[in-house]
């Protein structure tokens, strides 16, 4: 059982950013997942681009659309986890959605997953009731299947994360995905619940685009993640895309480590 996220927790705040792999080009996600580690990333979501990803808001969306024009697949993402992998050993979770697992086939998916180094799987629309498909897979091929809790999960959040693994990512806000002005969720409320049933590491995210909110939500939380804030320079800047959000990491990491 990789113990890589367990780990990446354990060095104080983390900072967690996703991207979405193959916007604009596979090359520069590879390129990406150096220059973020570099800035101090702890862990990184890398996000399998599908045609209907229901938790994700238009930026991340736009996204998708630019990736699997271009030309991306599962398999072609997995190839380039191997490059990575050749040089750097940063925890790397995947997040996607349970169709793009399912038609690859599951166990075919997480097996290959696991065998390339990935460490975890966070999938947002199987709701906690169904998970046991995905989990029992992922238990047999040591990886990690994040539980995702939300502002509504109230007396589930106690269930959810007692069968928690890895790190319980916490749903900062209702929605989809995508910056939010203020985030008004009683996080350190959700946090108490989950450590009271568990001790594992819990990390926030949805609408976190600031280093001001990345550093509110690391002090009531373990972490913070951060997506489409980073997808949107990637559009912004295309090809070019690699130092801007490296500096923009840097800048976030620094205001968690600040907590």
């Amino acid at each position: 059982m990789s113990n890589r996220i367990s780990e990446a927790f354990a060095k104080g705040k983390a900072f967690i950013p996703f991207i979405t792999c193959g916007d604009p080009s596979l090359e520069i996600t590879e390129q990406l997942v150096y220059a973020m580690e570099e800035a101090g990333a702890d862990l990184i979501e890398l996000g399998i681009p599908f045609s209907d990803p229901t938790a994700e808001g238009p930026v991340i969306q736009e996204a998708n659309v630019r990736a699997l024009s271009g030309g991306v697949t599962t398999d072609k993402i997995f190839d380039m986890v191997v490059k990575i992998r050749k040089k750097t050993s940063i925890p790397m979770v995947f997040m996607t959605y349970a169709n793009v697992v399912f038609s690859y086939g599951t166990e075919r998916f997480i097996r290959k997953a696991a065998e390339i180094g990935m460490d975890g799987l966070i999938l947002p629309d199987v709701p906690f009731e169904e998970k046991e498909e995905f989990d029992v897979v992922c238990k047999q091929y040591g990886l990690e299947l994040i539980s995702l809790i939300a502002p509504t999960s109230h007396d589930r959040i106690t269930r959810i994360a007692k069968e928690a693994n890895g790190f319980v990512y916490c749903v900062s806000s209702l929605g989809v995905t995508g910056t939010r002005t203020r985030i008004t969720t009683d996080i350190g409320a959700m946090v108490k619940l989950v450590k009271d049933a568990k001790d594992i590491p819990c990390a926030v995210g949805f609408g976190i685009s600031t280093p001001e909110q990345a550093k509110k939500m690391a002090a009531q939380s373990d972490g913070a993640i951060v997506g489409s804030a980073i997808v949107k320079i990637c559009a912004a800047h295309g090809e070019n895309c690699v130092p801007y959000v490296k500096d923009y990491v840097k800048s976030m990491k620094d205001a968690v480590r600040e907590v």
